[in-house]
């Protein structure tokens, strides 16, 4: 007679069930991920205008977006004949793709640990490990597919002649840099699925990880839950500026590509963050015009509510967004917490998590890009041609700006939450 017990039988059946199917589950969830990204991308590029770019380079275009999206290194290099140069370089995370392939591929990823209390670190490494296998070979095509070069038209003037006679017609290339693109792209793998394995509650952990879920999950899955909130709010924003103020196009292309890169920071800076940044020559941001006012200067310019309320009064409804986002974070993070977990540490919860996100959001939001010509040591000959735009944070300040915030929302959004009964618990009416 076996001493098996119906759970170890159950899970003894879903390993095997795994195990079977590991490897076409794993394709699965590769190849949705990567074709989810390719038609965001694809799609937000053609509303950009890319599928006007010369030379057949859109495809090339796509994988290099796909490739930037997972963290790769994506080259730009330039040339313009004997006489001429030119310099070019882009620096920036289409983060509406990013999101798109991390979404399906921690989708894909779950699905067969459903409905399991408990699985093996080796079962979880295996099951990982397909799926990790397969988005190495897929890096490694997309990178060596991401790289073109294309013709820049100078125009049928006065310039463009010029251009012919010194032999100064610019080309512009791109590449990628595939071991330090495939590593990148492996490692944000790997957060995804580390982060979809703590997000989800119906996700089984190894019997050694158990005690850390009552305290990393449910703070996991509200900072998710706060990022994810703010895109859609970003979107809605977006949509009703194409229905009343027109530029659908760009606005579309800004939602496919980019709509986090706006969403993010907008939610630091109503935390009171601070970014630095500066549009020149034909670099514009379509959607919120307010950035483009505020960014287009001589020197560098200052990011935050208060440059930003100076040419738009109603930017100082980021700060009433941010804190019923934040109050409504930390009430879903409380309550799907035990209730033996006190106020102050939701408190403390809540500020290390907004800290960290606040962090990813620093890193990833991020944008540079540059590009100009010269002939003949004449700079910016191409005049409309030649432009740069940037945006980086104040790293440190808004780090420290995020823990005042998540120790007042934790402990407001506990209290709030203080007479919702939590899981497994009997309720209590302590407060502390």
């Amino acid at each position: 007679m076996s001493s098996r017990t119906p759970s170890g039988q159950a899970r003894t059946s879903g390993e095997r069930a795994v195990a079977h199917h590991g490897w076409a589950h794993a394709l699965v969830t590769v190849l949705g991920g990567l074709l989810a990204m390719a038609v965001v991308a694809g799609l937000g590029l053609w509303a950009a205008g890319a599928a006007d770019l010369p030379d057949g380079s859109f495809a090339p275009v796509v994988a290099a977006t796909m490739v930037t999206a997972v963290g790769g290194t994506v080259r730009l290099a330039g040339s313009a004949g004997d006489l001429a140069d030119t310099q070019a370089g882009l620096t920036v995370m289409p983060l509406s793709v990013t999101l798109t392939g991390a979404l399906v591929v921690a989708w894909g990823f779950l699905r067969p640990l459903r409905h399991r209390a408990v699985a093996g670190a080796g079962e979880l490494a295996g099951w990982a490990g397909r799926v990790a296998a397969l988005w190495l070979l897929a890096l490694i095509g997309l990178t060596l597919a991401a790289r073109h070069t294309f013709d820049i038209s100078l125009g049928d003037d006065t310039l463009g002649e010029l251009g012919d006679l010194f032999g100064a017609s610019p080309k512009v290339g791109f590449t990628t840099d595939v071991p330090l693109s495939v590593f990148v792209g492996v490692v944000w793998l790997a957060g995804v699925l580390m982060l979809a394995l703590l997000v989800s509650r119906g996700a089984p952990l190894p019997a050694g990880l158990l005690r850390f879920q009552a305290s990393v999950r449910p703070t996991a899955y509200a900072m998710v839950a706060l990022l994810l909130a703010c895109v859609v709010i970003g979107v809605v924003i977006a949509l009703i500026v194409a229905a009343t103020k027109g530029n659908a196009r760009e606005t579309f292309a800004v939602i496919l590509l980019g709509i986090p890169n706006l969403a993010w920071p907008a939610l630091t800076i109503g935390l009171g963050a601070t970014w630095n940044g500066r549009v020149e020559g034909p670099f514009g941001l379509p959607m919120p015009q307010v950035l483009d006012e505020v960014l287009r200067t001589p020197d560098i310019s200052e990011l935050n509510l208060r440059t930003l309320a100076e040419h738009d009064g109603r930017v100082w409804w980021l700060l009433v967004a941010d804190i019923l986002l934040l109050l409504a974070a930390a009430f879903v993070m409380a309550a799907r917490s035990p209730a033996r977990v006190r106020a102050w540490q939701h408190a403390v919860h809540m500020a290390v998590a907004l800290v960290l996100t606040v962090f990813m959001i620093c890193l990833v939001g991020r944008i540079s890009a540059h590009y100009g010509l010269s002939v003949l040591g004449i700079g910016d000959l191409g005049g409309g041609l030649a432009g740069e735009l940037f945006l980086r944070p104040r790293l440190w300040g808004a780090v420290g700006l995020a823990v005042p915030w998540g120790l007042v929302t934790g402990f407001a959004g506990a209290l709030l939450a203080r007479h919702v009964r939590r899981r497994g618990e009997v309720r209590s009416d302590s407060g502390d």
